[in-house]
């Protein structure tokens, strides 16, 4: 699943463009094409061809996993979930076995959402609060302090990987930054949220800023057949990197299961009681 880096580094191509394909900004949207109507979150598929038409993108953002498009008059949100990617293509190009929602361009292009699971989930509403008003705080935005973040932790009695995986508790982190970042915190994925230090905390908001902005500097990591263009895989301290030496002590990476989530640690760096 695209994490915080890699829906960022998305967001930025579709606002900047990138090598032949051209941002999106400014263009309108002659027509939606929907291919697999569950794909569809918000509204009905007619409301959505009524409204969404004649409409221009006025600005590309992020807020935790989802796409951020502002809009003429409305928002449309994409989560791209499991197995989702964003193409810009011009509109002569052949439709993708697994394209399964187009916009069409006043230019010629279109914005096609790929989702070979079909997991992905586009929303289109007049305010964004409805879909993504639960979402909790963005890691990366100073407004989140380390007071603040401290709190947060002990305000649960939870492991500490399942909660840094919550959307609710801290918006963006998922099973590979959340791993990075446990390692570089030297702090054991199962450790009871409740019971981390002042200075721990401090340290675990540190790394897991750290991960996140080498993620988002590298455009995020290419592991699978869904997500291509970055290299952040290639800087992996502990993730999928089961049996290989610890880069600090040299110890064999282990992978355990936490939460129902495969989870890579050192056995030395983090102790459970460390």
């Amino acid at each position: 699943m695209p994490e915080l880096p890699e829906v960022e580094t998305i967001a930025r191509y579709l606002r900047e463009g990138k090598e032949s394909q051209p941002s999106l900004i400014g263009l309108k949207i002659q027509e939606a094409v929907l291919l697999w109507e569950k794909t569809l979150a918000f509204p009905s598929p007619p409301k959505l061809l009524d409204h969404i038409r004649h409409q221009i993108i006025t600005r590309i953002s992020r807020r935790g996993k989802f796409i951020h498009m502002q809009l003429t008059h409305d928002i449309l949100l994409v989560h791209l979930r499991m197995s989702g990617d964003l193409w810009v293509e011009p509109q002569t190009t052949p439709t993708a076995p697994h394209h399964r929602w187009m916009l069409h361009f006043d230019n010629g292009w279109r914005l096609a959402l790929n989702d070979p699971r079909k997991f992905a989930r586009v929303w289109l509403v007049s305010d964004a609060q409805c879909v993504l008003g639960k979402l909790g705080p963005e890691p990366l935005d100073e407004a989140l302090t380390e007071s603040a973040f401290y709190q947060r932790l002990h305000a649960y009695r939870r492991q500490l990987k399942p909660l840094l995986l919550d959307q609710h508790f801290l918006a963006g982190l998922g099973n590979i930054y959340t791993d990075e970042a446990l390692h570089l915190a030297k702090l054991h994925p199962m450790m009871d949220s409740h019971s981390v230090s002042e200075a721990q905390s401090k340290v675990l908001l540190s790394s897991i800023r750290q991960v996140l902005q080498e993620g988002v500097i590298r455009q995020g990591a290419s592991i699978d057949w869904v997500y291509r263009g970055g290299d952040f895989q290639n800087y992996f301290r502990v993730y999928q990197r089961t049996g290989e030496p610890c880069p600090v002590c040299g110890t064999p990476i282990e992978r355990t299961t936490v939460g129902q989530r495969g989870t890579h640690f050192c056995p030395i760096c983090q102790k459970k009681n460390g």
